[in-house]
This record gives structure tokens, C-alpha cells and sequence, in this order.
């Protein structure tokens, strides 16, 4: 994780930007799938929108050095802090050419976002949000600049969701399998916000007991839709293109 919280100087691109309201949810939601993307040689980058510092548990100061832990468990090619206002970042012209900077500075092949609805409000608005920074990112007459270089526009081929709290319906389920455990090592990155016996600090719906047990019950059923053991699932902006008949055998 780079100490300025911002996106690195490096000029290089990725294979995957994920972004997440919150230091956690890209990991909750897509950590073995992450954990599988760089264990296979891809560029996985992180963005984090803010520093959950309106979290019961925990302070934003913990919470940065629990990310960087976390990034360094996957082996993020990149992680950035955003520092948007946890709780209070809106829709507005200047936060949308700040992301479109960050597709047009990474390229990326894919970008995931948060849930498309959940019950932290903060994941759906981020969503849609980020939902229209990828289309606006593409339009040649939104002009954005990076390090005082005006930059190309930047068609991402393909936009998805991970699925957070609340309950939806993959489109396509990802098998973590052999990364299952690693994930739940993974999880363990950011022990601030989950239960622990004998802790003083306030329950939250993260911090109970029943909560890590959940992820992976959530874990298990989204496995049992593709006929293996642990999976992860995700929601698209648009049906998949498929040119090689032999993916679907």
C-alpha cells in the first residue's frame, strides 16, 4: 500500500481495479477471488473510497494498517486511499473525474465494484456511481488530466459486482476452493471490525459472533450453484460475450 494513500507514481496498468466504500469490502466480497487472480499472475489493484472511520470498532488510523496488511497477503500490485468521507461522499463532478483519472491511469481489463443495493447504503451508491465513471471514462469529450498529462479515454470490456451483506443471484460464481482458507487467514487482516471474546467495544452486525460463519455459509452456498465446494459470486453490467464455444464445456 503506498504511503500517500494515493494511487502510485508508476505508470504501469492492471489487470483488475476493484474498488470498495470501505478498507474490507473488495476482501468480505471478492477476497478469494483476488487472492486466485494474483496466485494466477494478475496485476490486482485496490482502490478504497474511504477510511470507514464513522466504523464502531476500530479507528481510521487502524484500519489503514489492517488494508496494507491485507494488501500484502494477496500481493496487491497497487493499493490506494481515496479519503472521500465515510458515510457522506455523493455523486457530484469532481469525485466522478477523480475515478475516471483512476480508469484512464490503470487501463483495466475488468473493474469490480461494490454490491449494486446492501445493507450498508454506502456500497449501492458507490455502485452507481462507479457505474457511470467507467461509461463516462470511454467519452473522448470528458477530458482529464494525470501528473499534467492529458489522458486517453479508456473503454473498460467489462464491469461486475461483488456480492456483499444482502442476497443476490450471480450471474457467474467464481470456485475459491483452494483458496478458502487463505481467505478466511485473509479476513483475519482486519481484526478490528469482527468479533472477539471479551471485548469491551460495541457489537456491530460485523462484530458478532455469527458473522465470519456467515461469510463462509455465504461461501459454501454460492460453491454448491457451480458444483464445488467454496465460490464466490458476482453480478454484471451487461451478459458476458463469449467467442470460445469450449468456455461453455
Amino acid at each position: 500500500m503506498n504511503d500517500s494513500f494515493e494511487p502510485s507514481a508508476n505508470d504501469a496498468t492492471c489487470d483488475w481495479l476493484v474498488m470498495g466504500a470501505h478498507p474490507d469490502d473488495a476482501e468480505l466480497g471478492m477476497g478469494g477471488t483476488m487472492l486466485k487472480a494474483a496466485a494466477q499472475g494478475l496485476r490486482v489493484v485496490v482502490v478504497d473510497w474511504t477510511r470507514g472511520e464513522l466504523g464502531t470498532r476500530g479507528s481510521a488510523e487502524l484500519r489503514m494498517q489492517e488494508a496494507a496488511m491485507a494488501a500484502k497477503k494477496i500481493g496487491l500490485f497497487d493499493r490506494a486511499q481515496l479519503d472521500l468521507g465515510d458515510g457522506y461522499f455523493e455523486e457530484n463532478r469532481e469525485l466522478l473525474h477523480r475515478l475516471i483519472e483512476i480508469i484512464r491511469r490503470y487501463r483495466p481489463k475488468v473493474v469490480w465494484g461494490n454490491s449494486v443495493s446492501d445493507r450498508h447504503p454506502d456500497h449501492g451508491r458507490a455502485s452507481g456511481i462507479l457505474r457511470r465513471a467507467v461509461f463516462m471514462s470511454a467519452l473522448p469529450k470528458v477530458q482529464t488530466e494525470w501528473k499534467g498529462k492529458g489522458q486517453e479515454p479508456w473503454r473498460t470490456p467489462l464491469l461486475g459486482f461483488y456480492i456483499q451483506d444482502h442476497y443476490h443471484k450471480p450471474d457467474f460464481v467464481v470456485d475459491i476452493t483452494p483458496f478458502a482458507q487463505d481467505k478466511e487467514e485473509l479476513l483475519q487482516c482486519f481484526g478490528s471490525q469482527f468479533y472477539k471474546e471479551g471485548s469491551l467495544e460495541e457489537m456491530t452486525p460485523i462484530a458478532r459472533p455469527d458473522f465470519l460463519p456467515f461469510v463462509e455459509a455465504r461461501s459454501r452456498e454460492m460453491g454448491r450453484w457451480i458444483g464445488v465446494e467454496f465460490g464466490e459470486g458476482f453480478l454484471l453490467d451487461r451478459p458476458l460475450s463469449i467467442k470460445d464455444l469450449d468456455l461453455l464445456l
